[in-house]
């Protein structure tokens, strides 16, 4: 295939794994609005659509961690067998989003990308940069979490203390309203770092083909397209993720999703700043288990939570190996 035309397939591709992203990580920012009944669902979809739309546009330091952080530029002496590395790791973090949707599983897009870049490069004996996948996806993959988690218990206890004598109809109501902002910060934050892994593969790819300097900065075509992706993604749902963010773990109260939601924001907002490509899924999820402990840990489904935390630990080895099966196909057609 002529290398052009692998070009116009893989930002395809990409943008088909944007949509998948969307409707896979919807439920991040507003199943808490849903379950409290906040929003509807169509208008909570809507405004995490337009809110992922301004986070993507905000800035591209992820997207730059993404495309040049994770892996060298693969294909050096044979673009196109670069391409193609490219074209797997997007098959595998595909496969890998949809196996997980299927069942329900908030898993994290971002890793299963991540691990399928990785998997591609190791399968093609091309450069993995070690250092960079320890210190910008590893540690930020553990820590990330726990932090969510921690300062979701801290300001659930806060916001308990300070309400205490309120009269809880008038409360429940208010924090509902409340819940509408945090559903849009959760939406803000979840463009600034989703929809930016997309634009670094995409980027990735045209600097493999050389249609890109290495050094330049990622075209506005490719912030617009990449964010109108993961928005229509946003929009058409993700239904079942939903289900398990918003009921199963824990049964949220309008307080407690408004806790959850505004800790994870910030936790992604902050992590976006420094150009660390966290997971909205496992942030979003250990927020709502630390707000869901301070009932009593017995409130919290640790076992749904478990396969939860099964999914997480296999999802960069998992989209890995497919991502290698899938460049162990292709490569032998490449010219």
């Amino acid at each position: 295939m002529d290398s052009t035309a692998l070009v116009v397939v893989i930002v395809g591709v990409a943008l088909v794994f944007d949509f998948t992203n969307g409707f896979h990580d919807s439920a991040n920012a507003i199943a808490t609005s849903i379950s409290t009944k906040a929003l509807t669902p169509r208008v909570a979809l809507a405004m995490a659509a337009i809110f992922n739309v301004i986070g993507a546009l905000i800035s591209t330091k992820v997207a730059k961690t993404v495309g040049s952080g994770i892996i060298d530029q693969p294909g050096k002496s044979n673009p196109t067998a670069g391409l193609v590395v490219v074209l797997a790791a997007l098959v595998g973090a595909i496969a890998w989003n949809l196996g997980t949707w299927y069942f329900g599983l908030p898993s994290s897009s971002s890793h299963a990308l991540i691990g399928g870049l990785v998997g591609a490069a190791l399968a093609a004996s091309d450069t993995v940069k070690w250092q960079g996948v320890v210190d910008k996806v590893v540690v930020p993959m553990v820590v990330s979490p726990l932090i969510g988690f921690g300062l979701s218990y801290l300001f659930m206890l806060a916001l308990l203390w300070i309400f205490r004598n309120a009269n809880a109809v008038r409360a429940n109501r208010n924090f509902r309203y409340a819940q509408i902002v945090s559903a849009a910060a959760m939406s803000f934050g979840h463009g600034t770092q989703d929809a930016q892994k997309t634009m670094g593969v995409i980027a990735l790819t045209l600097v493999v083909s050389g249609h890109l300097g290495p050094n330049q900065g990622i075209p506005l075509w490719v912030v617009l397209s990449a964010a109108g992706a993961i928005a229509a993604g946003t929009y058409s749902g993700g239904w079942r993720i939903m289900r398990t963010l918003g009921r199963r773990i824990f049964s949220l109260t309008p307080a407690s999703g408004f806790a959850a939601q505004t800790v994870a924001s910030a936790v992604l907002l902050g992590s976006a700043h420094y150009g660390l490509p966290v997971s909205t899924t496992h942030v979003t999820t250990a927020s709502i288990m630390g707000v869901g402990a301070t009932r009593r840990f017995s409130a919290v489904r640790w076992g749904v939570a478990g396969n939860i935390v099964f999914a997480w630990v296999l999802t960069i080895p998992a989209a890995g190996a497919v991502a290698a099966l899938a460049w162990a196909i292709m490569h032998p057609f490449v010219g």
